[in-house]
């Protein structure tokens, strides 16, 4: 690469990581606060909720990497026509193709970021977050059992324990099932312990008691007991194997659209092959993006009031091309054959970057005569 390349490359380079750096911790935030009230809710501690936060990033980069190249683009062209810098390499013969050169070299760049989260780190962290999600799932200790507060594990149901010893003894333990519509249940027990069971854990009381209200006469009848056993099974849900999703299946295998992976799955080979080329398709975004952007301000020159109109300009090309994009996820859904629609949004932004690229270098003369 020439020296204005490697240049105009490293400052594209420095405000894509600015951009890529803000956009992610806005999204993470985001998701952040909904992980937050689900898992401290469930019982968890701050090292699962950042193990968690952990395992969302990949995707959440793979989700923002476009639209900071784009912000890159559009920020660094639009300082450089503003210092004249870029005016000045106009002048000594770059055309405008030839100014998009690095833009391309780092559009590149974006890509291969891209092709490598999309392919192999998001799969890979959405894999360990579902067997994550299973195993705490089945942790009926971490998600119900905290001491000294009124719990609700299913409807209908509340439950209370003063305290939790470390051996894992629940103190003073109070179940209240309200589910049947003739009856409720009150199970009372000055200790009670969690062993393991076929289906679900099961808690065995130990010196409490039973009342059985009938809601029909309002008669009320207590049952003491030494020791009873509570299967939680019908209380807690507890989810057996963990489903994979869809995005964590490797590449090779949401392209083959095997039928026994689909129907292990539930899904059809028109979602398959759509996440697949999504994969393949979502990089090219990363070219078109900057270049869209590039290629739209290079349509205006030096100006004292900026380049407002290009700008404009630039952000409605590059949500037409999400638009298009979605528009082409859409119909690589609904049919098998229609992943070739995903190729159609990163294909159309290229050739609206090079019409645009075509435009910026005519004498701008002719240019108004042929507008």
């Amino acid at each position: 690469m020439s020296r204005f390349d490697r240049y105009l490359l490293s400052q594209l380079l420095q405000l894509f990581g600015f951009f890529a750096l803000v956009l992610v911790a806005v999204y993470w935030v985001n998701r952040a606060v909904g992980l937050f009230d689900q898992l401290i809710g469930d019982g968890q501690s701050a090292l699962v909720f950042l193990e968690f936060t952990i395992l969302t990033l990949p995707n959440a980069i793979r989700l923002v990497l476009p639209v900071a190249a784009f912000a890159a683009s559009v920020y660094v062209v639009n300082r450089l026509m503003q210092e004249s810098e870029l005016v000045v390499m106009q002048a000594t013969g770059f055309s405008a193709f030839r100014l998009a050169r690095p833009v391309i070299y780092f559009g590149l760049c974006v890509m291969l970021m891209q092709l490598v989260l999309t392919n192999v780190l998001v799969p890979a962290s959405q894999r360990v977050l579902s067997a994550r999600s299973a195993e705490i799932s089945q942790n009926i200790t971490a998600r119900f059992l905290n001491a000294g507060q009124f719990m609700h594990p299913a409807k209908g149901i509340t439950l209370y324990i003063r305290e939790i010893t470390p051996t894992g003894e629940l103190i003073d333990l109070f179940l209240a099932d309200e589910r049947g519509e003739g009856e409720r249940l009150i199970h009372t027990a000055q200790k009670a312990f969690l062993v393991r069971g076929e289906v679900a854990p099961k808690l065995v009381m130990l010196e409490g008691s039973t009342q059985q209200l009938t809601r029909a006469d309002g008669r009320l009848a207590v049952t003491h007991f030494s020791d009873f056993t509570l299967d939680l099974a019908g209380l807690v849900s507890v989810n057996g194997v963990a489903q994979l999703p869809l995005n964590a299946l490797p590449t090779r295998e949401l392209l083959g659209a095997d039928p026994e992976v689909q129907a292990a799955l539930g899904v059809s080979a028109a979602e398959m092959l759509e996440e697949g080329h999504s994969r393949l398709a979502g990089p090219l975004l990363g070219v078109a993006a900057p270049l869209i952007g590039f290629a739209a301000l290079m349509l205006g020159g030096f100006s004292r009031f900026g380049l407002w109109r290009q700008m404009a300009l630039a952000v409605g090309l590059i949500i037409g091309l999400q638009l298009a994009w979605t528009w082409g996820s859409a119909v690589a859904i609904r049919t098998a054959g229609g992943w070739m629609a995903l190729y159609l949004a990163p294909a159309l932004g290229v050739l609206v970057a090079v019409g645009m690229l075509v435009v910026a270098q005519m004498p701008r003369r002719l240019r108004g005569v042929r507008a």
